[in-house]
């Protein structure tokens, strides 16, 4: 089905430009409200989970503890779940809200008012809601693969409800959506960063800014993270992500120490405290396009995109996070995979984004007219310090965008190849070669479909957020099922695990499981064993095995 959109995207690119754009309206207009009140869900109850007796229970065994350590494993999180768009959108979405308020009649656009509604805005998009989204799958996946032997596949996710019905055609389904999900939603990030690297390029060497060249960019670093993800995780990936991440940082410090430092700190207090204390409204407001046009229009294009873009991510970045966290607590996988990435979003933002509204209000830079790709690179230049420094500065920017685009690529590349791999968290290379490909060859079909409307009739991104808004909406109905699963599977725990200071029985009582690490489960007898679905530990060069009850 995937090869089969690569050769009808090749071969009829503006009809693909056109049907995605009356698909995008057509959701948005009669989902809008769902979107919303489904990613508000995700982080009620992700909240709740944590701070229910739940939190207690491990990804694994009561004697497991996590396989990676809390650095790694924060840098291949957090490079793997936002990317790209940190620092594409990191000072484009700030000044473009700034410059062009949700509600113009109400706030007048560059002053205090519409900065603190433009950062609120952006926070509200890049901060809890995307990361509760994220937890839901990680968390069913990381608890029913390692404590209940299942494969890594969603339909796991769903076996309290469904049963061994999983490994037929329903959990099929999922499975088949969860990858298509992946692929279009990762497509997104990766025809934004092509477009990022082309502006950089373009501004530091002149090379064309154009579709054919962002062709190349893409073929270029899909090379890279072809070669990340034959490594695996550990050589590959995680040495990756943990050198992308300190980049980031550095990138980040240079231009909190040239730029308008007092601004900034004093914005980083003033719009966390704006976005906290409106986040129960903006979490439940849906604009009406009869009442509220401009509303509705700027929810249209941002948010719902934005809802649609994490969803679509959801298995990608759950099983990977998930395949990441064998041994921690549920309270601590969620506690990590919430607080920590938002704290660091808050910081980001405040740095890139307070820095472009402070050149943009105050020193009437003209920023926000700058493309999306452009901002940053145009920031820098605003940044008092030498033109040698800046131009330094651009390349680093360049080096992390491409870093983020491996680091996006090849984690997805591993999701992918366990999905069509049964849930194996170890799939063979000859696969991961495929689909670390086939992702590079979707974001050209999706970045060429804007050939021949050049002249500002079309723009690639617009159907790139399409195809993350399609996929997007049948997952998260998948979501919400898997969130009743979740609640299901933890009431039948065995109620001394959720009791800190008391261990329950190995092996013989009710609720008791014994899952090996990861990579040592057999999956083909968790198919053919016990209804519970709880893995059996088997030896190839032996004929014993121990099973759980």
């Amino acid at each position: 089905m995937v090869l089969v959109f690569l050769i009808l995207g090749a071969l009829f690119t503006s009809g693909l430009a056109t049907v995605a754009t009356s698909v995008l309206t057509w959701i948005t207009t009669y989902f809008g409200w769902f979107y919303i009140m489904a990613a508000t869900f995700f982080l009620v109850f992700v909240l709740w989970v944590m701070f229910s007796r739940f939190g207690n229970i491990r990804l694994g065994p009561d004697s497991s503890r996590p396989e990676f350590g809390t650095t790694a494993w924060f840098a291949m999180l957090f490079t793997a779940g936002m990317g790209i768009g940190l620092v594409f959108f990191g000072v484009s979405e700030p000044v473009g809200y700034n410059a062009n308020p949700a509600h113009p009649n109400e706030v007048a656009a560059n002053t205090s008012a519409s900065a603190s509604e433009a950062m609120n805005s952006t926070l509200f998009h890049w901060l809890f809601h995307p990361w509760a989204i994220y937890i839901v799958l990680g968390l069913a996946l990381g608890y029913f693969c390692f404590r209940k032997g299942l494969p890594m596949r969603p339909a796991s996710a769903l076996y309290p409800l469904i049963g061994n019905r999983i490994y037929g055609w329903i959990g099929n389904l999922v499975d088949i959506l969860a990858v298509f999900g992946t692929l279009f939603g990762l497509a997104t990030s990766l025809g934004i960063g092509a477009r990022q690297v082309n502006a950089g390029l373009t501004s530091l060497f002149g090379v064309p800014n154009i579709w054919w060249m962002q062709v190349i960019i893409v073929a270029v670093i899909t090379g890279v993270a072809v070669l990340s993800v034959m490594l695996g995780i550990d050589k590959g990936i995680r040495r990756l992500s943990v050198i992308n991440l300190w980049l980031a940082v550095a990138l980040m410090v240079i231009v909190f120490l040239f730029g308008p430092r007092l601004y900034i700190l004093t914005g980083m207090a003033d719009f966390t405290g704006y976005y906290l204390q409106h986040l129960p409204q903006t979490s439940l407001y849906v604009a009406n396009q009869q009442t509220d046009p401009n509303g509705f229009e700027f929810q249209q294009a941002w948010t719902l995109f934005y809802w649609g873009w994490w969803i679509s991510w959801s298995p990608f970045v759950g099983m990977f996070i998930a395949r990441i966290s064998y041994g921690r607590t549920i309270r601590q996988f969620i506690t990590g995979t919430l607080f920590a990435p938002v704290g660091a979003s808050i910081v980001w933002f405040s740095v890139f984004g307070g820095a472009g509204l402070f050149y943009d209000n105050i020193r009437n830079a003209g920023l926000a007219d700058e493309p999306a790709e452009l901002t940053l690179f145009s920031l820098l230049n605003e940044l008092p310090m030498p033109g040698i420094m800046a131009a330094l500065l651009s390349v680093l920017t360049i080096v992390v965008v491409v870093l983020f685009f491996a680091t996006s690529s090849d984690s997805g590349s591993l999701v992918v190849d366990m999905l069509t791999n049964g849930g194996d968290p170890h799939p063979i290379k000859l696969q991961r070669f495929f689909w670390a490909v086939t992702e590079g060859l979707v974001t050209i079909v999706l970045l060429m479909s804007a050939i021949g409307m050049q002249e500002g009739d079309a723009d690639p991104l617009s159907t790139l957020q399409s195809a993350s808004l399609v996929t997007g909406l049948p997952f998260a109905v998948v979501l919400i099922i898997i969130c009743f699963g979740i609640v299901k599977a933890l009431r039948e725990e065995d109620q001394r695990v959720l009791v800190p200071g008391t261990t329950p029985p190995t092996r013989g009582g009710e609720g008791a499981v014994h899952v090996p690490p990861p990579g040592d489960v057999d999956q083909a007898k968790v198919r053919s064993g016990s209804s519970a679905g709880t893995a059996k530990e088997s030896d190839s060069s032996s004929d014993s095995s121990d099973s759980g009850a």
